[in-house]
Parts: structure tokens; sequence; C-alpha cells
């Protein structure tokens, strides 16, 4: 029985030796994720997306497209279109090559099945443009992204002509309406899906001959006339027949609006994106920057775009403003936000993919791949606002990890010290001196 006993204490301390270590390790891999960088800034490669993009390409081959269709409307159009637009940037970054004619193919795979019925699937033909501004500003905007790929002389014509076509049904529509905001749904406008396909006419004007300036203008002279009177920010939702605010600002839609109104006007969205910084990131717990889906000091429900809400914050909306701090240059706020994700999002990797939350979500890997790729497209030298996040905001979360990787091994530490005192006490007490005494006589 002795020896039994023996034997079960002895694996209850390799047990606890084992956990003690594991959780150090986690402590430990917490702290490198906090410090170490997770972006590449406007040119260089952002560490670990071409692994999310592996991972993300093959959930696409194993059917994520008509998973993700089930969790929200656009969920299959959604992923295939940030997996292009990934590709796209990571083309970009890289030389003329291997790498630039994977991206090229890639992108051109995803803008397919775009192109196909499944993409197209959730939409109204009977739109103006058809299938409304949603379907055709993404897909006008992935499509120039190929041509971007291209060089100028030997761009694919059948691509460039439907750029351009497309590029002319919408600047029509716009031109003959009376908002800025076009239906992306039967009586239903977001004005996010509008600046993505302005910013879409923008791009048309960089790669060839300028053309829709006008329209442009007129439709930015539109929208500062319907701002959302709560935020000064284009609203979440508008009236489909006169733009009016129909909703206000949300993170959720001013994470993506921030992303492409750089594009559109780099002035206006400088002073529209410190509205936005100034009133919807957050540090909530005191903990890394996070994006909340209502203006600070109110609150509101959560849908299928915002996903839960704990203490106001959206997961999606913080994901996506890593990308628009980018575009702007906020190098600091981009920084921390991809920081504060890499411990919070539970990467794992692999020697040939990486996914975070396990994967469970790839259109979350496509989000992220997409924003930590941003950099504006058209725009050039956009100055880079005030830094409004200093090196500071990792500290509690370094505390937290240093008590507690170091904590399974305080009681260790405490029972070691105990004995050397006790051991030191014996060696100075009454006994002791006896002792000595004896061995003197």
């Amino acid at each position: 029985m002795a020896g039994t006993a023996g034997a079960v204490r002895r694996v209850g301390r390799w047990v606890r030796l084992l956990a003690a270590v594991a959780v150090s390790c986690c402590a430990a891999v917490g702290t490198v994720r906090l410090v170490a960088p997770a972006t590449g800034g406007p040119d260089g490669a952002p560490p670990g997306v071409e692994s999310q993009l592996s991972f993300v390409r093959a959930a696409l081959d194993d059917g994520a497209g008509d998973e993700a269709q089930q969790l929200f409307p656009e969920g299959y159009f959604f992923l295939h279109a940030l997996y292009g637009l990934a590709r796209v940037e990571s083309g970009m970054r890289g030389p003329q090559g291997e790498q630039r004619s994977r991206a090229l193919r890639e992108a051109r795979w995803a803008l397919g099945r775009l192109d196909a019925d499944a993409g197209r699937a959730p939409f109204s033909a009977e739109l103006v443009p058809a299938y409304g501004v949603f379907y055709r500003g993404w897909t006008n905007w992935l499509r120039g992204g190929v041509l971007m790929l291209q060089p100028p002389g030997k761009r694919d014509a059948a691509e460039v002509r439907r750029f351009r076509a497309d590029s002319a049904a919408l600047a029509a529509a716009f031109d003959a309406s009376p908002t800025p905001y076009l239906a992306a749904y039967p009586g239903q406008a977001w004005p996010v899906d509008s600046t993505v396909a302005v910013a879409s006419l923008r791009l048309h004007d960089a790669l060839f001959p300028a053309a829709y300036g006008e329209t442009v203008g007129r439709w930015l002279g539109a929208v500062r006339q319907r701002l959302d009177p709560a935020t000064g920010l284009l609203p979440h939702r508008a009236d489909v027949v006169t733009g009016a605010p129909a909703e206000v600002a949300r993170g959720t839609s001013q994470s993506m609006i921030q992303r492409f109104l750089v594009d559109v006007d780099p002035e206006f969205a400088a002073e529209q994106y410190l509205r936005f910084r100034d009133r919807y990131v957050v540090r909530t717990l005191g903990l890394g920057p996070t994006v909340r889906e209502y203006p600070a000091g109110t609150d509101g429900p959560a849908d299928v775009d915002s996903g839960p809400l704990p203490f106001g914050v959206s997961f999606s909306a913080t994901v996506v403003t890593l990308g628009a701090a980018q575009a702007h240059g906020d190098a600091s706020l981009a920084g921390a936000l991809a920081q504060y994700v890499e411990v919070a999002g539970v990467p794992v990797g692999t020697p040939w993919s990486k996914r975070y939350a396990f994967g469970l979500v790839p259109v979350g890997d496509a989000f992220l791949a997409w924003s930590k790729t941003a950099r504006p497209w058209v725009a050039d030298g956009v100055p880079a606002p005030v830094a409004s996040v200093s090196g500071w905001w990792r500290a509690p979360l370094l505390t937290l990890f240093l008590v507690v990787g170091a904590a399974p091994w305080t009681r260790a530490a405490v029972r070691r010290l105990r004995h050397r005192r006790a051991g030191r006490r014996g060696a100075c007490g009454p006994e002791a001196d006896r002792a000595r005494a004896a061995v003197g006589r």
C-alpha cells in the first residue's frame, strides 16, 4: 500500500509539474505575441498572412463559402471577395514573378466564383445597377485589383472591357439617383456599399483616362449633406429614396467606410477617420484597443454583422478597423490592434497554414488577412494622423502574463524558502549549541 501511495504522489507531482510548464509556456507565448510586430505596414509582407490565405483557400475548397452563407446574407460573397482582395494585395507587395502570377490566378478564381450564380444568388437583378450596388461595387473593386496585378500594356482585354462597362453602369446609376446611397437590396440602402462602389470609380480613373471625377464630386457633395447628426459620420443605414440617415453610424460599417473613403477623397476621409477613432475606439477593461459598435456612451442591439457585443465591442469591427488604421497611416493603432488580435484571437499555426479561433469561422480569417494587407490603392502620400495609442497599452497584459506565468511556481518557491529558513533556525537553535558543546568536550 505504501508503494502504491508513493507512486500516486509521484504521478501527482509530474502532473502538477507539466501543468505548471504548460501555463508558463502559454504566458510566454502571449508575451511574445503582444510585443512582436504583427503588421507589415503599407509595403512589407504581414507576418503569417500567406499561411492564413492557404487556410482560407483550403476552407473554400471544402465548402466554407456555403457554410458562411448560412451565418449571414453575404457570407459566401464576402469570403470569396476578401480572399481575392487579400491575394491582390499579397501579389502587389511582391516582385513580378511566380508570387504575383499566383496572386493573379487566385484573385481571378475568387472573382469567377462571384461572377457565378452562387455569387449573385442573394441579390436582385431588378435593381439599378443590376444586382445592386453591394454586388457591383465589390466585384468592380476586385476586378480593378486583378487589373492592377497585370502590367499596363499586357492587361487582359476582356477584363478591361468588363471593368470599364461595370464602372460606366455604376456611374450612370449614381448620376441618375436623387440620393448618394444606391440600393443593395430592394428598398434597402447602406452607405458603406456606395462608398465601395465610388472608390472603384476612383480606381478606374487611376488605371485609365479619368472619366468619373464629376460623378465622384457630386457624390461627395450629397454625402456631406446627409451625415449622421449624432456623430457627423456617414450613417449605418439610409432612406433608399432620399438618402436621409436612418440609423446612427455603427462600428461594423464605419470600419469599412474608413478603409475605402481614403481612396475617394483623402481630406474628407482624414476628418471622418478622426471622428470615428475618437468615438468608437476604446480600451475595454483597460486592456487592448477595441472598437465599439455604437458610439461611446450609447448602446444598441447586436445583429449578424456585429456579432455579440460584450461591453459594447464588436469583434468584426475591431478586425476591420485594423485595416482602416493601416490605410490611413495610423501605424500605432494598426499595430496595437494586430498585436491584441494575436493574443485574443488564439491563432494556431502549422508549417502550412495559420488560423484564428481554431479555424471555426474562416470568414473571420479572411477579414483579418484583408485588414493586415490594407493600404490605399488610389491615394498617394496620405498624411498620418496623430498617434492615439502609446506602447504602454501593453503594460496591464504584460503584468497579467507575468503573474500567470509565475503563479504555478510560487507555491514551490515559498515552500523552499520556508524550509531554508527552518534549516537556518535549526542550525542556530539550543539543540545545535548543545551538540557543538558536546563535540568540544
